[in-house]
């Protein structure tokens, strides 16, 4: 059990966003009550962690357990890990084409998988790897999809952008074109009667796309349970927020749509906006919009390192302060939950995943010329004929 006088105030630094101060720091969060090995214990989020516009801030007290933190912290590093191979594979020239990378942003794929059910909807943009895996899908199915191999989760013929589940509706290559596919899920969802929420996740350089606000017009008019997700990272390609958007407050966009901006580094934030939202679309309230300010620690997409807009100092003093995975790893050793061998246990054990995952991935085969025809259809949705042909002849998973 960790005593409340173990933990020692830090001085953190914040965004100034306009409406108020968000702090953005990863390790601002602080026990309410004495934490506990078995019992679920009370913790207060920092006083700005939440902005809101037409609405109320979420609660700052949250219930959390020992072994959701440790879980949340392996699955941070193993999405890590897999993006660091995607990294090293395409400078092999073994992942050819686009591959967008999320390192940095571990806290908003991972927070958001643990404040969801697996019956709610996620789709997003194209840096969508994490999300596919916490999705239903595997390291290795990535990974092979990556390389163009059968065992990818499109196998091999989607590549890094065209990734799906059955609750996932993918990465998508269009800039903001996910967003009113994103409402028509919701739509469905509502239409069919089925009380969950819909995510859909952009970035902050696809907010200002006319299909965005259409999507926005049209939720609110229908009352839509669809929560609007903007990953704010601080670029747009190579190009910061405030040199393309007149109106950086991207939770205040929505017009008569209510919004919350969250810290994005902080998972314990980062979850609990998700329930929070959550609740708020299917109780019966309509659509919400939810920015996470976070920061990707690499270039838009691996093509585009970088190196031309962000300096080497900055990335390094981010990663110091605002780093997803030692904010909670404090949190975890300074709690007393776990020492810092067995945290370094986790670590190895989720190297290890990923790199059995790559080897695996590596043997796989390439897809054949008849693969060209199949996966046309999902199972079950496939017309009952198809160009004259009876469905029985058309292949699909």
């Amino acid at each position: 059990m960790a005593s409340l006088a173990r933990i020692r105030p830090r001085f953190v630094p914040r965004l100034s966003v306009g409406v108020r101060s968000l702090q953005t720091s990863a390790d601002s969060t602080q026990l309410a009550t004495d934490a506990h090995h078995s019992e679920p214990f009370r913790v207060k989020l920092h006083e700005h962690s939440f902005n809101a516009y037409r609405t109320e801030v979420p609660s700052l007290d949250v219930e959390v357990t020992k072994d959701s933190l440790l879980s949340m912290y392996k699955d941070m590093n193993a999405m890590r890990r897999m993006e660091m191979a995607a990294d090293a594979l395409y400078k092999q020239k073994m992942i050819r084409g686009f591959c967008h990378l999320a390192i940095g942003q571990e806290a908003v794929s991972v927070g958001l998988e643990r404040g969801i059910t697996p019956d709610d909807r996620v789709i997003t943009a194209y840096r969508c790897h994490p999300f596919a895996v916490l999705r239903g899908g595997s390291i290795k199915g990535v990974i092979a999809e990556l390389l163009g191999r059968q065992d990818g989760m499109s196998h091999g013929k989607g590549g890094s952008m065209h990734i799906f589940t059955h609750s996932f509706f993918g990465g998508n290559g269009i800039v903001g074109a996910q967003v009113p596919v994103g409402a028509g899920i919701a739509f469905a969802q509502k239409y069919m009667d089925k009380k969950v929420a819909t995510y859909a996740m952009y970035g902050d350089g696809a907010s200002n796309q006319g299909q965005v606000f259409e999507a926005f017009n049209m939720a609110k008019l229908w009352n839509l349970p669809v929560v609007f997700v903007c990953e704010n990272n601080k670029y747009g390609m190579g190009t910061s927020a405030e040199r393309s958007s007149s109106n950086t407050e991207y939770f205040t966009r929505g017009d008569k749509i209510p919004g919350i901006q969250a810290n994005g580094m902080d998972i314990i934030a980062v979850k609990k906006a998700v329930e929070h939202t959550r609740e708020w679309v299917t109780s019966g309230k309509g659509p919400i919009i939810l920015e996470f300010v976070t920061y990707r620690y690499g270039g838009h997409s691996m093509s585009d390192p970088g190196t031309t807009y962000r300096t080497r100092e900055e990335i390094q003093r981010m990663r110091s302060t605002q780093d997803p995975i030692r904010g909670l790893q404090r949190y975890i050793e300074e709690w007393g939950l776990a020492s810092e061998e067995e945290l370094k246990k986790l670590d190895k054990e989720a190297k290890q995943e990923v790199d059995q995952a790559v080897e695996e991935a590596k043997t796989s085969p390439f897809p054949v010329e008849k693969d060209l025809w199949t996966d046309v259809y999902y199972k079950g949705t496939e017309p009952p004929f198809l160009r004259g042909r009876e469905r029985e002849e058309v292949h699909y998973y």
